[in-house]
């Protein structure tokens, strides 16, 4: 996501019963795409985030920040929305003709009408079969089973290697976070890791392995996270620096 954090501003007093109101639209003309606005709990101040997997802007605001603010704060900052919007990459649907990313490299979607057995990569192509108007679904389907595979086999090595355990592993559509650990020692990773390059979803799945022992980002842990990574990343700033760049892009498939 692509965010702005303003200078904080005054809020009305309020009790610490107070809870945040559910997520809402909200219409204001100009806006180059719908908004959301929520409400949080944490939020010391009103932000504004740019979420390209939604395309859609959301403003954040702490509880007890009025409507009327919160349009206010929008209407001031109407140029940088319009900018980050137009700055977005195109949608990328998965449609027949498609170039889709599978581990970096570029495959063609190709529906096949009379293709026997599941969806598969062959050629540079990924194939699909069934009807037509189903190619969506089970390019994504296909997609996401491929990166259960891989990700959960690199998970299980990186984790036998430092004699960590893994309590379960799922896969998700997250928008702000490619991959977590929870202190339970439960992973989580983003199913579109599987259009990075191998290099980059090697350094995420290392790096959430990495938490299992080391729940900080001590030096420690980067240097646990470089020696699980040390194959394909000679550093891992350079992984980091391809998911900012990229991330972006990867958010706007399917």
């Amino acid at each position: 996501m692509v965010s702005r954090r303003p200078t904080p501003i005054r809020r009305r007093k309020r009790t610490s019963a107070a809870t945040p109101k559910p997520s809402r639209a909200l219409e204001i003309f100009g806006l180059p795409a719908p908004l959301e606005l929520r409400e949080s709990a944490r939020a010391t101040r009103m932000t504004l985030k740019v979420d390209p997997g939604r395309d859609l802007i959301q403003v954040v605001i702490p509880v007890g920040v009025s409507e009327r603010d919160a349009r206010s704060f929008i209407g001031r900052h109407l140029v940088w929305l319009r900018a980050r919007m137009a700055a977005l990459p195109p949608p990328l649907p998965f449609i027949d003709g498609a170039v889709i990313p599978v581990r970096g490299v570029d495959h063609t979607v190709r529906w096949v009408a009379d293709l026997r057995g599941p969806t598969r990569i062959e050629d540079g192509a990924i194939l699909v079969g069934g009807l037509p108007d189903h190619t969506t679904r089970r390019v994504r389907d296909f997609l996401v089973s491929e990166a259960k595979r891989e990700i959960g086999a690199r998970a299980r090595v990186k984790a036998a290697l430092i004699g960590a355990r893994i309590a379960a592993i799922t896969l998700r559509d997250t928008k702000s976070r490619w991959g977590s650990c929870s202190s339970t020692g439960r992973l989580s990773f983003s199913w579109r890791l599987i259009l990075a390059p191998d290099s980059v979803l090697d350094y995420v799945v290392g790096h959430e392995v990495a938490h299992l022992q080391e729940m900080n980002h001590s030096p420690q842990f980067w240097a646990l996270c470089a020696r699980l990574t040390a194959e394909l990343n000679p550093d891992v700033d350079t992984p980091r620096g391809w998911l900012k760049a990229n991330g972006a892009r990867l958010l706007r498939y399917g």
